[in-house]
């Protein structure tokens, strides 16, 4: 899906909120809230009067990692991202080219055998394409052990080049962020959760909202060709599920926090519609065709006009608000990208609601 707006280049995020000006915190962001395609424009520090008592924000609570590192083909400099951790050990990665900007130019990896020296002494050799066609990631062997003590010391986080400088790894941990099991985590932030700070969180909760908190490590983006998302792992726990049901027999609504957290709670939702607890792979693909069965709601950054990502906006809101809504975001001077503006998919008000599943388990405690 290509929407019929051109985003200007002005429109980047070049820095964090925090660092726009004197006394800013994270939530020093705009909110552009889609009830159906009425538009509202708000500031994030509202949210909690845009949410009510019972609905439930899902949380990815995946770290972001220090996933770019330094490196050598022969006499060429490159720089390796790695996106996402194998079962057998292995890591898909891409190569990039550097240009002291952000890497944002991509390069072809292999063939098969290629090595990459890396900083602190690590070899990393490229074995096969991570899928049949794909020259951008690949699947590659390095030394048992080796991947998390190199990104601790020689690792930085990823950026492109519509921001303006390096930042420390804080700057991309979400305040919903927990060390991951075996150094697992995001290749890049999951960024929708970024504007939350602690003092938001307890408002929300003190409104009655509650948090169900779900993993999906995110691997790295297609920058330039907006590739569908490939495989990740996710994991739903059981109390998230119940949650997650609970609600879903009420009245309140589940409000994805991200992307990420709609492809990990959909992977666990059976086609009776309940939502079960579950861990592994997910290649789950959201589309219109495919709809949603779980969420009625999704709080996401603003994408790319080409971005696969507004597949699964659609899937939630429908085309016509989206549309609608990028439309005003641009008029709006509305910020792109990880360190930008947020957006608040809705459902339209109606008088009644009916329970989207009147025989799920009830869960009457908050999960945080």
């Amino acid at each position: 899906m290509t929407l019929a707006v051109r985003v200007p280049e002005g429109l980047s995020a070049r820095v964090p909120a925090e660092q726009r000006g004197p006394g800013l915190e994270r939530d020093a962001v705009r909110l552009l809230v889609s009830r159906g395609t009425e538009v509202s424009h708000h500031t994030f520090a509202e949210l909690p009067r845009l949410l009510r008592a019972g609905d439930l924000l899902v949380v990815n609570t995946s770290p972001t990692l220090a996933a770019a590192v330094d490196g050598d083909v022969g006499h060429a400099r490159v720089v390796v991202h790695f996106s996402t951790r194998g079962d057998d050990g292995r890591w898909a990665v891409e190569l990039r080219d550097p240009d002291e900007k952000g890497t944002t130019r991509a390069r072809a990896g292999g063939p098969a055998g290629t090595e990459v020296r890396l900083r602190g002494g690590v070899r990393l050799v490229l074995e096969e394409p991570l899928s049949p066609g794909s020259g951008r990631l690949w699947w590659a062997c390095v030394a048992a052990g080796a991947v998390g003590g190199l990104l601790r010391e020689h690792g930085r986080p990823i950026r492109y080049s519509y921001t303006e400088r390096d930042q420390p790894l804080s700057v991309y941990q979400t305040v919903f962020a927990l060390p991951g099991a075996d150094g697992a985590g995001s290749a890049e932030m999951p960024s929708a959760g970024r504007p939350f700070t602690a003092r938001l969180v307890a408002e929300l909760v003190s409104r009655g909202v509650r948090f169900a908190p779900i993993a999906l490590h995110t691997g790295v983006a297609s920058a330039e060709a907006h590739e569908s998302p490939y495989p990740e792992r996710f994991a739903v726990p059981e109390a998230s599920a119940r949650l997650i049901n609970a609600v879903r027999a009420g009245e309140g609504r589940v409000v994805a926090v991200g992307t990420t957290a709609v492809r990990a709670v959909e992977s666990a939702t059976g086609d009776d519609g309940v939502v079960r607890a579950a861990e592994g792979w997910t290649d789950l693909v959201v589309t219109p065709e495919r709809g949603v069965r779980v969420v009625d709601g999704l709080l996401t950054g603003l994408h790319e006009p080409e971005a696969s990502h507004l597949l699964m906006l659609k899937a939630v809101a429908g085309r016509a608000a989206v549309g609608r809504a990028y439309e005003e975001a641009v008029r709006g001077l509305y910020l792109w990208h990880e360190f930008g503006d947020v957006h608040l998919l809705l459902p339209q008000e109606s008088p009644t609601r009916v329970p989207h599943n009147p025989h799920a388990e009830h869960c009457s405690s908050n999960y945080w």
